[in-house]
């Protein structure tokens, strides 16, 4: 009988301990051999205020075509699902029950200092782990029923979920909360951007397993938003 007890407990621990599982359901980023880019320090000030960000945000479908920088794409991650108490492994974005189901996703193209590809962001580490070897904004593009400022964006920020997480103390409610929770990281995303002058987009429109196969997520994960960042158009 105890045998029998002691499985579910373990499966308990693993899903309530996001610091140990984060970017774990991504079969590619537990080889030895994986490719890890360390990001830039993100900063924690800036000459533009929240409210002057919160009145400048706007959905922008163009870019131009300068490439971004790495320190940007870091600073855009570190709004989205960043540690801000190393301690107790609290982000950015709020948590239903701190058990943070949001996985991240770079799909890089056209910034200075990392190499095109699809990538993976993991919080604690605040570093990259790259998943895909092309640039596949062409094929995430047509995924997302061909809005082609997808392929046009120097990346493409693409949040998953894996559910469970969340699951194993709120149920039935957890997909209540994990769309609340994208909400509040997509949100951090776009007022980020305003304060680098960057622009972005949110899109909720594509079929959920072509972009898990264009991006490379794991089974268990689930495609939310895809948000495509650039240069601001002149």
């Amino acid at each position: 009988m105890m045998a029998i007890l002691v499985i579910p407990v373990i499966l308990l621990i693993s899903l309530l301990s996001p610091r140990e599982t984060q970017g774990s359901t991504n079969t590619p980023t537990q080889s030895s051999a994986m490719e890890t880019i360390k990001l830039p320090k993100p900063r924690q000030s800036s000459t533009v205020s929240v409210e002057e960000a919160l009145l400048k945000r706007r959905s922008v479908r163009e870019f131009g075509r300068e490439a971004l920088t790495i320190e940007e794409v870091a600073q855009l991650l570190w709004a989205a699902q960043g540690i801000t108490e190393p301690a107790r492994g609290l982000r950015t974005a709020p948590s239903a029950g701190a058990l943070y189901p949001l996985e991240m996703y770079v799909v890089a193209g056209n910034v200075t200092g990392l190499a095109p590809g699809v990538y993976k962001y993991r919080p604690h580490r605040h570093d990259l782990v790259k998943v895909g070897n092309r640039d596949v904004r062409r094929e995430l593009s047509r995924a997302a029923l061909e809005q082609e400022f997808i392929r046009d964006a120097a990346i493409d920020l693409v949040f998953a979920a894996a559910i469970e997480r969340t699951a194993v103390k709120y149920g039935t409610r957890s997909s209540r909360y994990v769309d609340i929770e994208i909400g509040h990281a997509s949100e951090n995303v776009c007022l980020q951007a305003v304060a680098l002058r960057l622009a972005t987009v949110v899109v909720g429109a594509f079929y959920d397993e072509d972009v898990k196969k264009v991006v490379g997520m794991d089974a268990r994960e689930s495609a939310l938003y895809i948000m495509p960042v650039g240069r601001m158009p002149r």
